[in-house]
């Protein structure tokens, strides 16, 4: 079963060529540079011959998207083609059509099979497209057997996302771990024709050795994949460094007793929106795919006035490519490390459900699956309030918020307070000697009664662990020989 549509609304759309507002913080700054170029209709630099190119950088123009449902309903195949669409225009691409194929898994082959790729063929031609983009990774021989038949470029959906991972980076990290992806994606899908393929000089030839070299040197493509190891080699040593640098900040917090939360969800979820709701940390915020790479690290107030950290992390999305996951670990790190996981859901989106499940998916593979969460549905202006509901019912515990009106901040902010970990109560009689103990304790933790005695402060607080043992037993050493009183987990009856 396949259906061809039309090209429609759903899968088309045009290049808004309008005016960009001057900007006034640093993330509109990043939003008109992005901004700043667009693609022109009808011109190309693609050859005639595919076949004439040896190594492509991804250039997406004009393209027609392919998929093959082999699983679940007509209607979440569908939806993943939209998604495919809304990536292909994330990258700077004018979507012409999109056709599903129905299979009971992709063709070894062709990935849609013979017939259907003459068939693909035909709308490539009709449509004016210069590139076909498949939701799903094709093997290097899929690739070139699609490409035979359909005579135009050929992407598959990992390329598509790391194109897009390139064109958002912007930090020397995001920089590097978006390169060691593409170059571990690139590796088994050398390819090269004519000259590419002929021996390099022997192995003697550069020391003196016989006319032409007494045995056969390295082709091209074998001297590009040793390039490319090495390059990789020299990134992994670069990324862990920074690894290294992002560890140490985050042993600084813990020492500080400072509770960590990260926010994750599915990509375009409204993360940032909602750091900057919460912060007003004025990042980088665009309605598109993976505006957001590197994390944002900012300070919090619960309603009581704890602090905490909230960072803004990359987005997920379904069959997020393992080369990503891999080179993005470090990065990634921050929510495994965190005390809580802010969840945040589009309430608006067509598959809620799915992105959740997506998402968890994700988790589980950093080794994040076991950090407490709050679910988030966000967009609740936009949503359908059945869906809602269904959300609500579903997910115990979830909060329901607007980040861009600010509806339900304030009961996410509780929800984070009674989740983040727990602090004891202790009261002491604090030396004046010891006056940095109050001052931590006014830092770090809930001052509930002050007073000045004698013989010091009388301090009643909420504290973390460690800073009561320390209260107590500056109390307990007091020179009136005062006894602290006996902690206790916060919120317990005394």
């Amino acid at each position: 079963m396949s259906s061809t549509p039309e090209v429609d609304n759903d899968f088309a759309s045009e290049i808004s060529l309008g005016a960009v507002a001057a900007p006034a913080a640093a993330g509109d700054l990043d939003l008109a540079d992005r901004h700043a170029l667009r693609r022109v209709a009808g011109l190309s630099t693609e050859l005639t011959d595919v076949t004439e190119v040896e190594y492509r950088a991804l250039r997406l123009e004009r393209v027609v998207l392919v998929g093959v449902w082999t699983e679940g309903t007509l209607a979440s195949a569908e939806n993943s083609l939209r998604e495919l669409s809304a990536l292909a225009e994330t990258a700077g691409s004018v979507v012409l059509a999109g056709l599903v194929q129905r299979r009971g898994k992709p063709d070894p082959a062709t990935y849609i099979g013979s017939g259907k790729a003459r068939e693909l063929a035909d709308v490539v031609t009709e449509t004016g497209a210069d590139t076909v983009i498949c939701d799903g990774e094709l093997t290097p021989g899929q690739l070139r057997s699609l490409e035979g038949v359909v005579r135009v470029k050929v992407v598959d959906r990992t390329a598509l996302i790391l194109d897009i991972f390139a064109q958002h980076a912007r930090t020397k990290a995001g920089k590097a771990q978006v390169e060691l992806a593409q170059l571990e994606y690139l590796l088994p899908r050398l390819r090269g024709w004519g000259e590419s393929l002929t021996r390099q000089a022997g192995g003697r030839v550069a020391a003196g050795g016989g006319i032409g070299g007494r045995g056969p040197g390295e082709t091209k493509i074998e001297t590009d994949r040793r390039r490319i190891r090495a390059r990789a080699a020299r990134l992994r040593r670069e990324i862990a460094g920074i690894s290294a640098g992002r560890e140490v900040q985050r042993s600084r917090r813990r020492r500080r007793n400072v509770p960590s939360v990260a926010i994750a969800g599915y990509t375009n979820a409204g993360k940032s929106t909602l750091l900057n709701a919460l912060t007003g940390a004025g990042v980088l915020v665009d309605d598109s795919l993976f505006a957001t790479l590197d994390p944002a690290v900012r300070r919090a107030r619960t309603p009581s006035g704890r602090w905490f950290t909230l960072t803004d992390t990359v987005g997920f999305v379904r069959h997020l490519p393992h080369q990503l996951v891999e080179a993005f670990r470090s990065t990634l790190e921050e929510v495994a490390d965190a005390n809580l996981i802010l969840h945040v859901v589009d309430g608006s989106d067509a598959d809620p459900r799915g992105q959740i499940s997506a998402v968890r998916e994700v988790l589980g593979q950093i080794g994040a699956n076991k950090v407490p969460e709050i679910v988030v549905v966000n967009k609740a202006d936009e949503a359908d309030p059945l869906e809602i509901k269904g959300l609500r019912l579903a997910e115990r515990g979830a909060v329901v918020v607007s980040a861009r009106t600010g509806q339900g901040l304030d009961d996410l902010l509780a929800a984070v307070e009674a989740a983040l970990p727990k602090r004891d109560e202790v009261s002491a009689l604090v030396p004046y000697g010891r006056s940095d103990l109050v001052a931590r304790a006014h830092r770090e933790g809930e001052v509930l009664a002050v007073a000045h005695c004698e013989g010091g402060t009388q301090l009643t607080a909420r504290v973390p662990p460690d800073l009561a043992a320390q209260l107590a037993g500056a109390s307990a050493g007091s020179p009136n020989g005062a006894k602290a009183a006996a902690s206790r987990p916060a919120g317990e009856p005394s």
